[in-house]
């Protein structure tokens, strides 16, 4: 039968395990999954590679199917699915994945084989079987790995009822796999795979902590996500010191993604109880190391939640790109090692994005006039009186003046609306139109519609197109115009008032912009500014947008003077889909 990998969205937290292989049987378990390749090609396709064959362990799904002493690879066995090199493509089995047990066999008469096994890290696990043998390694550290005797301390029980076997390399017999009988100086070695039992005793101690992250594949943030959660959890009965490492990934394998970088993670802090906000710690790749002190099991504090964010705005990488990296963790009593694989997309803006300006200030031009020795203004030549300066700073108003932003954007382009309709359309996909002709209308019960009263209707629907970019540290800038002839929108026509329709004095002919209505131009400016410094701003900017609203608002008065008005506020927009089309017809 044929094995199927596990199918994982984008990943990019590759790194490399070694395993000394000896001439004959070996058994190893992998912390990586190298299923990106298949093992015609990983092993196969290197002649100077000894492996001849490789048996991955399927632990029966039934308790009805469990062994009672170590068993030998055999393709008669439903528990064993193997790939042989003679065999090559024929094999049944055609890649290896992580968190898997396996028995490798090295041509004889060959010096020890390190096997550097290029794979996406993935996090510990395994599901114990107390109803015979399991085949399995442990996440111990790969630089000094403690001995039996000391790694199994904190767990006694199994200590003492622990059974366990091991390969000596060489051929199978009667006495490979081996009992081990000298705990006190035997390595738990990384990466290597051992029998093990422990009678009726349920065991679910693999190092003297765990991780409760929910997600096999790791913290995974995609294109949307900010924020990721899990637990760790003391499970010896003294007091215990985790740190947390961040490694950045190793470049991809050939054929595979390019790793961007190293994603941006925070690491959430305590909240400030005065503004209710959470402080946070930037994770300094591969040298900055965070603990966590974890009192002894079943005692306040043996376990602790840990907040990782990301901060997208330092990811600028073009959209699609995957960042990835490994949170590495590793205890006071250097028992153990594991691996959090951390992968996030750069995600696209586009979408509709719904918020407002909020208009709280407008430059004054207040003018100062010259006054004489008696305290009176002094009129100038023009008999009009001399102005000594004007003020046109920013001041606030007494009350402030909402305007509501529609606006859509493909990434590339982006667009101001005067109102949208998002809903399904008839072929059942959720658009953002604009129109309602354009939405299915069997489902109109679930569509909206939005509209910016401000700004000037058309039956047309007609969009202004902005210049700029959408993204932190940049400014979007649109403008409106008003025709002087347009009765719908423009503020200074009122239709049936006489001296205000834009007709003359017998209301027989259109009047020129300059009488009785202005062409008004309104150019509206959105500066994004970076969010706030606390964790929850940081971490959300990816679906909120804020900055600074400017508005200069011009108009011409007869023969060529013109007025400008400016006005100034802040702005919010949150994204309510990521549609990157706007449908139009």
């Amino acid at each position: 039968m044929a094995v199927c990998a596990f199918v994982l969205p984008a990943q990019a937290q590759w790194i490399t395990q070694s395993l000394d292989l000896k001439a004959g049987w070996n058994a190893v378990y992998l912390h990586v999954d190298a299923s990106h390749e298949t093992l015609d090609v990983l092993v196969g396709a290197d002649q100077a590679n000894p492996i001849q064959e490789i048996w991955m362990w399927q632990p029966a799904p039934a308790t009805a199917q469990f062994v009672v002493s170590p068993q030998l690879p055999t393709s008669t066995g439903s528990q064993w699915v193997s790939w042989v090199r003679t065999l090559g493509p024929s094999s049944a089995l055609r890649q290896v994945v992580g968190n898997a047990a396996y028995l490798v066999r090295v041509s004889a008469n060959t010096p020890t084989y390190r096997w550097n096994l290029k794979g996406k890290a993935v996090p510990f696990q395994f599901l114990w079987s107390s109803t015979g043998l399991n085949l399995l390694g442990f996440p111990t550290p790969s630089g000094a790995p403690p001995m039996f005797e000391n790694f199994l301390t904190p767990a006694p029980s199994l200590q003492l009822a622990a059974e366990i076997y091991y390969y000596l390399g060489g051929d199978l017999s009667a006495s490979n796999p081996a009992r081990l009988l000298t705990p006190r100086t035997y390595a738990v070695r990384r990466g290597e795979a051992f029998w093990m039992r422990s009678g009726s005793t349920f065991n679910r101690y693999f190092g003297p902590f765990e991780i409760d992250q929910g997600n096999s594949a790791g913290i995974q943030f995609r294109d949307r996500l900010s924020q990721s959660r899990f637990r760790l959890r003391n499970l010896t009965t003294s007091n215990l010191t985790v740190s947390m490492r961040l490694l950045a990934s190793e470049a991809a394998p050939a054929g595979q993604a390019v790793v961007a970088g190293t994603p941006a993670l925070l690491l959430r802090g305590d909240l400030n109880t005065t503004n209710l906000t959470h402080g946070f710690t930037t994770l300094v790749e591969n040298t900055q190391t965070n603990t966590f002190a974890l009192a002894p099991a079943g005692k306040p504090g043996s376990e602790v939640e840990v907040v990782i964010g990301l901060n997208r705005s330092l990811m600028t990488a073009a959209p699609g790109e995957v960042y990835g990296g490994i949170l590495r963790f590793t205890d006071s009593f250097s028992l153990s090692e594991r691996d959090m694989p951390v992968t996030a997309q750069v995600a696209s803006n586009a979408g509709l994005w719904i918020g407002s300006a909020d208009v709280s200030q407008v430059r004054s031009y207040l003018k100062s006039f010259q006054k004489g020795p008696n305290g009176v203004p002094v009129l100038g030549t023009n008999n009009a009186y001399v102005v000594s300066g004007v003020d046109t700073n920013m001041g606030p108003v007494v009350r402030s003046f909402p305007l509501r932003l529609i606006l859509h954007t493909d990434n590339t382009n982006s667009y101001l609306l005067q109102r949208v309709y998002y809903g399904f359309s008839p072929a059942t996909n959720l658009v953002n139109a604009t129109s309602e002709a354009l939405l299915d209308p069997n489902r109109l019960e679930s569509a909206r519609r939005i509209s910016a009263v401000h700004l000037p209707f058309t039956p047309t629907n007609m969009v202004w197109k902005f210049d700029g970019e959408m993204r932190d540290g940049t400014n979007l800038t649109a403008t409106v115009r008003l025709a002087h002839d347009e009765h719908a929108s423009n503020p200074f026509l009122h239709t049936y008032h006489p001296d205000h329709d834009n007709l003359n004095a017998t209301f027989t002919q259109t009047l020129a912009s300059g009488f009785e209505s202005f062409t008004v131009t309104r150019v509206m400016k959105l500066d994004f500014t970076p969010p706030a410094s606390d964790f929850a701003s940081i971490t959300g900017s990816g679906e909120t947008f804020s900055g600074v609203y400017s508005e200069t608002v011009t108009f011409g008065a007869k023969g060529t003077e013109t007025r400008s008005f400016d006005t100034q506020g802040y702005f919010l927009l949150h994204r309510i889909n990521s549609v990157g089309a706007l449908t139009t017809q």
